[in-house]
């Protein structure tokens, strides 16, 4: 960095602790807000202030308050359109509110993506039981019931009748900020995740990764990431095309996508979600072990409206990697009442971790996977191929020591 401006940064929880500390040390002033005064990311941030990142107009009187020259946030889908709001009350470089609403809700993002024909799921929205017949008509089954505005698996249902989707709709409602669902086609297939860069509208891809998911009440969460894909040739080519073409469709001009494609056992690679933002779940990892990419320094510079030169953007090295989250079933984890936890210090002794951590809470229960925050920690391995960086992540994964009473 050239100068030592100051960026807000938009939310500061347990997971974007990371990414503060990667600001500060690029030379950046940090004010952080969030409106959980317990927010461990506070302390990380030069300036830390409780505020409710819903009001827009809060989190830019704070902004103005401290003349920023940017604003940014990490890994926090409903902090987008609050982002973007506030670098237009600002006059800040941002996505703009037009795109943000097409990038962080899933009835806008799909209207929009059929109009440009970019190839997703049947889908129809749904805010009244009254509706629901009528969905279902339209969408078939098996589908997935989720919220229009929400993220982290919250409100996710797989449903095979009207019934079901009957049963849950209040579920995926209560999890909706506007109060609206969408029920979209189930198509089985291989979920590939994809990272890219997008400067002055045009694409380039960083990482497609693998998203390993479990059966079942968790079927949306990642329970492990694979770099590179073990999708090859045309299939993974058609899965960068949909990648692209969502980016382009959305009006993602200056910003990073996560667009997470399923190439189906039907032969079709369709866009099942996407958003504008460096994900959660250590995908910011798979970037920097993977091919050296830094994404919280793309991100930042986009948000300094700096320029991003191409050495930031295209890839160092191809090294296998691979993620494995700590879950219960299908994971290693027991499910019962927490006691004890040790042997971290095993898992990263073992040969190719190169990171891992953990965050129990103490008296908490251990469920079945079912949502992201279920997730217990990660291991983070290297390998000469994807296979066996997955293989170590999993077999260290299982030295942890986890009693449950």
């Amino acid at each position: 960095m050239t100068s030592t401006p100051t960026v807000l940064f938009v939310g500061a929880g347990r997971h974007q602790r990371r990414a503060l500390r990667r600001v500060k040390e690029l030379g950046v002033g940090v004010v952080a807000v969030d409106r959980n005064a317990d927010a461990p990311g506070l302390a990380e941030a030069h300036v830390g202030e409780i505020v409710d990142f819903a009001n827009v107009d809060s989190v830019a009187e704070v902004g103005r308050r401290h003349g920023v020259g940017g604003v940014m946030t990490f890994a926090a889908d409903r902090a987008v359109p609050v982002v973007a709001g506030v670098a237009e009350t600002l006059a800040l470089p941002g996505i703009g509110t037009q795109t943000a609403h097409l990038m962080t809700n899933k009835i806008a993002m799909r209207r929009r993506l059929a109009d440009a024909g970019v190839p997703q799921p049947r889908f129809a929205a749904i805010r009244h039981l009254r509706e629901v017949r009528a969905a279902a008509d339209a969408v078939g089954f098996p589908a997935v019931l989720k919220p229009a505005d929400s993220a982290g698996q919250r409100g996710l249902f797989l449903v095979a009748s009207v019934d079901d989707v009957e049963r849950h709709l209040h579920a995926s409602l209560a999890q909706s900020t506007d109060e609206e669902a969408i029920l979209e086609s189930y198509h089985p297939g291989l979920e590939v995740n994809g990272l890219l860069v997008a400067r002055g509208g045009d694409v380039s891809v960083v990482t497609l990764s693998d998203r390993r998911r479990p059966p079942g009440a968790g079927f949306g969460v990642a329970v492990a990431h694979i770099y590179p894909s073990t999708l090859f040739g045309d299939a993974l080519a058609e899965v960068e095309r949909v990648g692209r073409s969502t980016v382009h469709a959305l009006g993602l001009r200056d910003g990073i996508a996560y667009p997470q494609v399923i190439w189906g056992d039907d032969g079709v690679a369709r866009l099942i979600e996407v958003a504008a933002r460096i994900p959660a779940g250590q995908m910011d990892s798979v970037a920097r072990y993977g091919v050296g990419v830094d994404l919280v320094e793309i991100a930042l510079r986009q948000a300094l409206g700096q320029s991003v030169p191409d050495e930031l953007v295209e890839p160092e090295r191809q090294q296998p990697m691979a993620i494995s989250f700590l879950t219960a079933q299908p994971g290693p984890l027991p499910t019962g009442k927490l006691v004890r936890v040790s042997g971290l210090d095993k898992v990263l002794a073992f040969p190719g971790v190169v990171e891992a951590d953990v965050y129990f809470q103490e008296g908490e229960t251990i469920r079945p996977v079912q949502v992201d925050g279920d997730r217990r920690g990660y291991v983070i391995a290297l390998g000469a191929t994807n296979l066996e960086a997955v293989e170590r992540a999993e077999a260290a994964a299982r030295l942890l020591d986890v009693e449950v009473a």
